[in-house]
């Protein structure tokens, strides 16, 4: 029997947006007519660049964006330590709450959390995409398992060993001193791209190994102000030209001050950074211009990239 029921499709509009946009990452920036109301404001965008803000819910955005449209995402989620403990910065006690969006909800409402994002990401991934994902031994188990229920297949762990790591204040415990990234392809089906040469070149002709040490952000990188989780450029140049190829798609959907689009602009990678907070849109912009000015006027090596 015929099916008669009539199907809405989208605005001509709509395709001939996606078509011409560079980023492949498109949500109309009209309500649609035949959808739920949009769920973002552009912060920023450059197209020239291929750079773009957006303020809002990743979840929400993510569930509306086009499905196998990136090719990498890093992700640094709440690690949920807003506890009203304490800890050691700089040689002084501070408090380690960073905000109300990292204080925790409970271990099952924190899992159902992760399980909702890293689903909205594994819809935007290529079929060969693949995400890294930051955290402490607080989220990161939670991280690994979720991957594992949605059909992830984890590549690597990578143990990010910081330097000069602050003391524990109770000296009740060893010293924190490393954060683990999980690296993980879409689903097991999946080709993943790994530019093993030039991981090796740049560790003196040797493969290189899931130990990575590198240095907090410096204050250089902290010169127009701070995220209480920031990540040095360095660790985010080497995953980015470790996973992806010149002219790709990053995205990070709790994107802070954009670390991750810092490095992808100076790596020539076009990036989609998401995150709710005024304060950190603000200084994602102040970055992100800054990285492009640099980009501009010097050619960097590869070797400089990795060791900035």
């Amino acid at each position: 029997m015929k099916n008669n029921r009539k199907t809405t499709k989208p605005p001509k509009d709509y395709q001939n947006a996606i078509d011409r946009n560079p980023l492949e990452f498109y949500i109309s920036e009209k309500t649609p007519k035949y959808g739920p109301k949009r769920p973002f404001i552009v912060f920023y965008d450059d197209p020239q660049h291929s750079v773009r803000l957006l303020k809002g819910n990743c979840i929400e955005i993510l569930n509306q964006a086009r499905e196998n449209s990136v090719d990498m995402i890093f992700a640094d989620p709440p690690y949920f330590l807003s506890n009203g403990g304490i800890t050691c910065h700089a040689g002084k006690m501070v408090s380690v709450n960073k905000g109300k969006w990292d204080k925790s909800m409970g271990v099952e409402e924190n899992h159902k959390f992760t399980l909702e994002w890293l689903k909205a990401c594994q819809r935007v991934l290529k079929p060969n995409g693949t995400i890294w994902v930051s955290g402490t031994t607080h989220i990161i188990y939670s991280v690994g398992f979720a991957m594992q229920q949605l059909g992830y297949k984890i590549l690597n762990d990578i143990i990010w060993y910081k330097r000069n790591a602050p003391p524990n204040l109770s000296c009740r415990y060893f010293t924190h001193s490393t954060e683990i990234v999980l690296w993980a392809a879409k689903n097991e089906k999946s080709k993943h791209y790994f530019n093993y040469q030039l991981m090796k070149k740049i560790n003196q002709g040797k493969q290189m190994r899931n130990v990575w040490e590198i240095s907090p952000p410096s204050a250089e990188e902290k010169r127009f102000g701070k995220h209480p989780t920031q990540k040095p450029v360095a660790l985010l140049n080497r995953i980015i030209l470790a996973s992806t190829r010149e002219g790709d798609l990053v995205l990070d959907p709790f994107c802070g001050s954009s670390t991750t689009g810092v490095a992808a602009v100076l790596c020539d990678r076009k990036y989609v950074g998401i995150e709710l907070e005024d304060e950190y849109l603000t200084l994602s912009v102040k970055r992100l211009k800054d990285a492009i000015v640099k980009r501009g006027t010097k050619l960097f090596a590869i070797e400089e990239l990795v060791a900035l």
